[in-house]
């Protein structure tokens, strides 16, 4: 039996995904690649799921990148279908209809950091490095990292990440508006549940309808993208949820959403 790449541990609603290779700072190989798409469609179909947290084991690294041993032997042929099996997994996280944090423990580099920007938010240690470097070894970007990037930091940044090759800091990346927010490394994991624990009691069918808006908006025009953001907001009335939410909002209570 071969050993999985990943650990899953449920904590209540919050599901957490480490990539577990710490001998190669996590880096991603195809069986890593297709065990996440398993795990992340798994967790998007689990109705007790309601966040994601997405690490990397060990102290070092989230994910150093991909698996330079592995595309080393690649063809021309072999290395295009590696870029799109990667893709079609981070595709499939960034279109999941459940929030996905991605934890930023140490090194995000290469598809590392393509895997972090997939999610949709990203909380780093002050201690943590991000980058492109792909340059370095001759290539570029393959998991989708000239295009977010791109749509996260713009194309200033974008040039300077992957023309360059060279990791900057977390402080640096929050600055550039690559990660969400940076905490101290001693209060990462408490600081990232709490996040999770906020986005979990939220309203899973509102933090759908905002992923599908976000998601759908950042790639057509205004109105394209008002017109459904109208419609979505239009289904929310037809939900149990808003009629909790704004029920407890008058009534000064908590409100309970069960995602109905």
């Amino acid at each position: 039996m071969i050993d999985s790449p990943l650990r899953i541990a449920d904590h209540g609603p919050i599901r957490t995904i480490t990539v577990a290779r710490p001998e190669k700072l996590n880096a991603l190989n195809l069986a890593t690649l297709d065990a996440l798409q398993d795990a992340f469609i798994a967790a998007g179909a689990d109705d007790a799921v309601r966040a994601i947290v997405l690490t990397g084991s060990g102290p070092k690294a989230f994910v150093a990148g991909a698996d330079i041993a592995e595309m080393n032997a690649l063809t021309p042929v072999q290395g295009r279908d590696f870029s799109l099996r990667g893709q079609r997994m981070m595709r499939a996280v960034e279109t999941l209809p459940k929030p996905v944090i991605a934890m930023i423990n140490g090194f995000a580099l290469g598809g590392g950091l393509e895997l972090a920007m997939c999610c949709h938010l990203r909380i780093a240690a002050d201690t943590a490095k991000v980058g492109q470097p792909e340059i370095n070894l001759g290539l570029i970007p393959g998991f989708g990292g000239s295009q977010r990037l791109l749509r996260l930091a713009g194309r200033a940044a974008t040039l300077e990440l992957c023309l360059l090759g060279a990791p900057i800091d977390a402080t640096r990346a929050q600055q550039l508006g690559i990660v969400n927010r940076v905490v101290p490394a001693a209060e990462l994991e408490a600081e990232t549940m709490k996040l999770a624990g906020q986005l979990a009691a939220a309203a899973p069918l509102a933090l759908r309808g905002i992923l599908d808006c976000v998601n759908y908006g950042g790639e057509c025009a205004i109105e394209e993208g008002l017109a459904f953001e109208s419609t979505q907001f239009g289904l929310m009335f037809a939900t149990d949820d808003m009629r909790e939410g704004t029920a407890a909002f008058l009534s000064r209570r908590t409100p309970a959403f069960v995602g109905r």
